[in-house]
């Protein structure tokens, strides 16, 4: 990863790169580039880093906001030896802190906002490194970015494949994230590699327009970088914000082929497919990672495709393991309103790259197909470990199985329903399943969130455009579904969410009800 621009550069790659802003890293390069020109930033960088001390088997830590030069800085760090370490800018500045402790960074890479908006809430992020890069001017106890300019570019260190290669947190919806450390043969040979065939009708065209609108300090797009610039395509398209009017002139200058993006920013976007000229006609793949996508917002980015075939693939998986299972969606199935319309269906394994079963949560025991149980998984692309957290990760382990956290049901055809986070469980009901349904129902929801709790019914938390909801029309949508509790309606900014655009049910769950106490155990989040 650390020539990885070099090389496809060398190799006369011609894609075009376009931003909806200029990188952080380099805010006077505007927002076209090409490959070569990336490659000669990564080097930079890796000049700078350097000058501030970085050294091989060092870690680096970065935490910023949401952009790609999140991997050109990760590049960077490894082209020099060292491990980068990349933490997302939305972070709650206790959770940044207890990550930075466990890291232990010789480098912090950050900006004065992640900087002052922590120490407004009452944390120092300096403490925890050794030294400090400032992206955007000088703080006391800083290096400048421009100050280490011009400093030789070292030679790029190679390293061998099961080392660690870089490190990345989960999303953190039940509380501090974990961080995941993986190396070049479980997140590159095992997962980028497996993506950079060119599979008939999903697989990446040289005319192809990529648009990526996606967290970009998870190791998702770690992987993403490495298969999307090997494959070459005509264009590169990142979005970093959910603002459906800012990011609408860089999808109307180059309408995308294939999209890739977080379920947030598929439902924040989903006005533009309503549009006449909508910028999502030539789009033959829509996928979705990270969390399901509801019915609903499948049905309207397919019906505003107008490309015959245009399939919707819709994978699940963990910073962990990587990707577990996939589905993919057509108009037709996610119309006919029976199962083929199940968000909750993750389809099958990765044939010939995982293996699932389904085990009791109290024995551990393996259990038939068709009976709800804890989902096992096996894969080689499973990380490294945990950093600071060695007894978590040994905990999550089963004989060469890995313990997902989750609550499914392996079917007899092989695929996968997911019922709800162990966590999060209920014995009544499937949390997500009634939340897939209100949400079909009531098209003015944004998205709904049963937030349970042990001895009494759950409570239904409403997202909506404008913090209101038609009660009567509530009543009627939930008359044939398990009791709930009266509905708390909010806005999608009042909402508390990780890097990835998930809730953050936990303190969702305290905010609203002062309880913190579950139906499940957690023993595996």
């Amino acid at each position: 990863m650390g020539v990885l621009f070099d090389e496809c550069a060398e190799r006369g790659h011609a894609t075009e790169v376009l931003l909806d802003r200029p990188f952080d890293i380099a805010p006077e390069a505007g927002t076209a580039h090409s490959v070569a020109a990336l490659a000669a930033l990564v080097q930079d960088m890796a000049g700078r880093l350097a000058a501030a001390g970085a050294r091989p088997g060092d870690r680096v830590a970065i935490v910023k906001d949401n952009h790609w030069d999140y991997d050109l800085l990760a590049c960077a760090a490894v082209r020099i030896g060292a491990l980068p370490a990349q933490l997302s800018g939305e972070l709650p500045a206790e959770s940044l802190r207890l990550l930075l402790e466990r890291l232990r960074p010789s480098l912090l890479v950050t900006s004065s906002g992640v900087l002052e908006r922590c120490r407004a809430g009452g944390t120092d992020l300096l403490p925890a490194a050794d030294a400090c890069v400032l992206l955007d001017g000088e703080l006391p106890g800083t290096l400048g970015l421009e100050s280490l300019q011009g400093h030789p570019v070292p030679g790029p260190r190679r390293r061998h494949d099961d080392e660690p290669l870089v490190i990345n947190h989960t999303s953190g919806t039940t509380g501090v994230p974990k961080l995941v450390v993986h190396s070049t043969r479980t997140i590159i040979r095992k997962l980028a590699r497996f993506e950079t065939v060119r599979y008939p009708r999903i697989g990446v065209r040289r005319d192809d327009t990529l648009l990526n609108a996606n967290s970009f300090a998870h190791g998702r797009t770690f992987c993403w970088t490495a298969s999307a610039l090997c494959l070459a395509p005509r264009r590169i398209c990142v979005v970093t914000g959910q603002d459906p009017d800012a990011a609408d002139p860089l999808l109307r200058a180059c309408p995308p082929t294939i999209v890739e993006a977080l379920p947030a920013s598929f439902v924040r976007f989903r006005p533009l497919t309503a549009r006449l000229d909508n910028p999502f006609r030539q789009v033959r793949l829509f996928i979705s990672t990270y969390d399901a996508v509801h019915p609903p917002t499948i049905r309207a980015y397919l019906g505003a495709s107008a490309h015959r075939g245009a399939l919707w693939m819709q994978g699940w998986g963990q910073t962990e393991t990587g990707p577990l299972t996939f589905r993919f969606h057509t108009r037709r199935s996610v119309a006919d309103g029976g199962d083929g319309a199940d968000a909750r269906n993750l389809g099958r394994p990765v044939p010939f790259k995982t293996r699932l079963r389904v085990v009791d949560p109290e024995t551990l025991a393996p259990l038939p197909r068709g009976r709800a149980g804890l989902v096992l998984a096996r894969t080689a692309a499973r990380g490294l470990a945990y950093v600071g957290e060695d007894g978590r990760w040994t905990a999550k382990q089963h004989g060469g199985w890995w313990n997902t956290g989750d609550v499914g049901i392996l079917r007899r055809d092989g695929s996968v329903r997911l019922l709800d986070r162990e966590v999060d469980r209920t014995p009544e009901l499937s949390c997500l399943a009634t939340e897939d349904a209100v949400e079909d129902r009531l098209p003015q929801v944004l998205e709904c969130v049963l937030l349970a709790a042990p001895g009494e019914p759950p409570l239904p938390v409403v997202v909506t455009a404008d913090g209101t909801l038609d009660r009567a029309r509530w009543q009627e949508a939930v008359r044939d579904l398990p009791t709930l509790r009266p509905p708390t309606v909010l806005t999608w900014d009042e909402v508390p969410r990780t890097g990835t655009g998930k809730v953050r049910r936990g303190a969702l769950r305290r905010r609203l009800t002062g309880r913190t106490d579950t139906c499940g155990s957690g023993r595996w989040t």
